[in-house]
């Protein structure tokens, strides 16, 4: 098996972009560069990217991946990928019961029949992202925020919401366009953004570089903005990075 870094792409789902920077912190190198310049990889190569997949797809943030995925015995790997295995299943259990829950609300919605909050909550893990959130941020940023979100009354959030998705469609547009994350129209975006972030909480140049890294390593907040299109996450992050260096720290 040999392909190069279009056919990955291709055929993974992950961007050329991703791939690269997978090359560059040592998470995924090629099997060989050929003579055009292009990244090959092979079969041992493609196995070890799904596995970073897998991980990414359990949310294990992208630093600690690369301590799993290196090892050189194929029985641990094994080992490694049946407990991921099981992990997905749960994972999937859990989806389904989601999809169930989202299904007979729709049903309900078409015949007009009554529905208690109870039925239509079920299966949603109410406290999963607050206590997170403190954790990361702080009592202090999770509340001011909470309260911020709440004095905007309703056209405010959704005024909110809407810059926000203008600017995600922005980055989107110009990461389909291979632009450098340094680019002043990137950049220019990325202004917005951290204004848009402002309104709740004034991250300093450590933090922001951290929020920039969450969007793209954890999968949720990745899936948020790869939604407008392949690579906005990976070149908000890199454009965060590049604007982050003339906050103060």
């Amino acid at each position: 098996m040999d392909l190069d870094i279009s056919a990955v792409a291709r055929i993974t789902g992950v961007t050329s972009r991703t791939l690269r920077h997978y090359d560059a912190i040592g998470l995924l190198a090629p099997a060989a560069t050929g003579h055009d310049g292009r990244r090959r990889y092979g079969e041992a190569e493609l196995v070890r990217l799904q596995h970073i997949l897998v991980l990414r797809e359990l949310e294990v943030p992208l630093d600690t991946v690369a301590s799993i995925v290196d090892t050189d015995d194929p029985a641990l790997t094994a080992a490694l990928m049946r407990d991921h295995h099981s992990a997905l299943l749960a994972r999937r259990d859990r989806f389904d019961a989601l999809a169930e829950t989202v299904e007979r609300t729709i049903i309900r919605l078409e015949k007009g029949l009554p529905m208690t909050a109870d039925d239509m909550f079920e299966g949603f893990d109410h406290e999963r992202y607050e206590p997170e959130a403190r954790e990361r941020w702080g009592d202090d940023a999770v509340e001011g925020s909470n309260a911020a979100w709440a004095t905007l009354g309703q056209d405010g959030q959704r005024a909110h919401l809407a810059e926000h998705g203008e600017i995600a469609a922005g980055i989107a547009r110009l990461a389909a366009a291979d632009v450098d994350a340094g680019d002043a129209e990137v950049q220019a975006l990325v202004a917005r953004h951290h204004a848009w972030v402002s309104l709740f909480w004034t991250p300093d140049r450590d933090a922001y570089v951290g929020l920039g890294r969450m969007y793209a390593d954890d999968p949720r907040f990745r899936a948020t903005y790869e939604k407008f299109g392949d690579g906005t996450a990976e070149l908000l992050r890199d454009a965060i990075a590049v604007y982050a260096e003339g906050l103060e720290g």
